[in-house]
């Protein structure tokens, strides 16, 4: 029996990095202390806990965390500091060695964070507690909102794939989920707390069911049937568990919205099989023609990974073109960094950090291309836009059922609700369409 009373009137803060399934278990880890007793630190204030929730996607993720948590631990002087996430599992007697650090919790380890605090007095060095990968096998259910107007929802954890560039399943865990029946009570959940729409989230969710013996389908079914949702958006989802029943289904739906998040990583077929990805270009291609036959106005966003071992100038330019091919929306480019403990060491050709970065410059001008042309398509219409909680003194924003982001006059008591827009022009910096209320 854990005995809380030393929570009572603590302070902490929460710092998160990376991936939205990240910010949905910090959300978790704060639910934990608050029940203990521990209230969220406001802004300015010392707190006695810090909670840093890692990353450790590419090398520069690995820095942003170091520095987060010196940043830290110089702002809150003698709290008492826990790390856990990706870096941690991967690095942890690394993490463990950064002054200030008290204990550093792996994949396992952090559902029971509890047990692990102590009586928050200071460690003289820090302490690590992770799992071999053979033992990461818990699911822990978890729903975030934050300050935000959507609710990201864990339905997924871990990865079978062991694409030769990642190291997520080996920070991750095998590929486990919860039951259908436990996710869709969280949704309910989300719905009785205010929310409107609630994105899902996993490591690799199209993956769902290995470990309940069911389907990624079946439960976009049964969260389709929960009342008082307004919007569901699917996060990123592999292209061969992109099924057509799926597609078909999220055009048939009220709930779900037309869009999209598919990872390519490389347009170019030698690469994809350098990278150990399970699909080629053609029915990457097949899965766009798809969306686009029975959803025109369906954003896609696309993955992709530029300078990896093995792709050389042809390769590139042959990724490049597929790509500019592709009728997608918009593309979440990535520079290729290399990971210890990955087969992409073994691949001979090594694209210089200038090249990579040419490389992704023309990507991201291809992105903002197709971006602004499927805007541009949409001016003039008026669409249901969800609006979200802003920054004060500034527009209050939200996006359409396609993802299209609007800015309208700002209006604090239409946060959290969907209105009819009409969409005009982008705004000043382009990154959005000035819409005009129609109440």
């Amino acid at each position: 029996m854990i005995d809380t009373t030393i929570f009572q009137d603590k302070t902490a803060v929460y710092y998160t990095l990376g991936c939205k399934l990240n910010f949905s278990e910090t959300s978790t880890i704060g639910k934990v202390l608050r029940e203990a007793g521990v209230r969220t630190a406001r802004k300015g204030e010392k707190a006695d806990i810090c909670v840093v929730n890692t990353c450790s996607v590419t090398e520069v993720a690995d820095k942003k965390c170091r520095q987060a948590i010196h940043r830290l631990v110089k702002q809150h002087p003698g709290a008492f500091v826990v790390v856990t996430g990706c870096y941690a599992q991967l690095k942890p007697g690394v993490v463990a060695e950064i002054e200030g650090v008290d204990i550093v919790l792996g994949a396992e380890q952090k559902k029971d964070l509890l047990l692990y605090l102590g009586n928050l007095q200071k460690h003289e060095s820090g302490e690590a507690y992770t799992s071999a990968l053979k033992d990461i096998r818990s699911f822990v259910p978890s729903c975030s909102r934050g300050d935000r107007t959507r609710y990201f929802l864990k339905v997924q954890d871990g990865c079978d794939y062991f694409c030769s560039y990642c190291t997520i399943p080996l920070a991750r865990g095998r590929s486990r989920n919860g039951t259908i029946t436990s996710i869709v009570e969280q949704a309910r959940l989300a719905v009785a707390d205010g929310g409107k729409e609630i994105v899902l989230t996993g490591v690799n969710i199209g993956d769902f069911g290995k470990s309940t013996n069911e389907t990624f389908f079946d439960l976009v079914k049964a969260l389709d049937c929960i009342e008082g949702v307004e919007r569901y958006r699917i996060s990123s989802i592999e292209p061969n568990l992109l099924t057509d029943e799926i597609i078909e289904f999220v055009s048939r739906s009220h709930s779900f919205m037309p869009h999209f998040h598919i990872p390519l990583q490389s347009g170019s077929d030698e690469v994809l099989k350098l990278m150990r990805r399970r699909y080629d270009t053609e029915l990457f291609a097949s899965k766009v023609r798809k969306i686009k036959e029975i959803m025109p106005d369906a954003f896609i966003g696309v993955d992709v990974i530029v300078g990896t071992r093995g792709e050389t100038e042809e390769y590139f330019e042959e990724a490049y073109e597929f790509i500019k091919s592709l009728d997608v929306t918009q593309l979440h480019v990535f520079s290729y960094s290399e990971r210890p403990d990955t087969q992409a060491l073994k691949i001979d050709h090594v694209v210089t950090p200038e090249e990579k970065h040419r490389r992704s410059q023309r990507l991201l001008e291809l992105s903002d291309e197709k971006t602004r042309a499927f805007y541009a398509r949409h001016i003039g219409q008026t669409m249901p836009v969800l609006l979200e909680h802003s920054k004060p003194g500034a527009p209050i924003h939200g996006f359409t059922a396609n993802y299209i982001r609007v800015e309208v006059p700002r209006n604090d008591e239409l946060d959290n609700q969907v209105v009819s827009v009409l969409l005009g022009d982008f705004n000043e910096d382009r990154t959005a369409l000035q819409g005009t209320l129609l109440l």
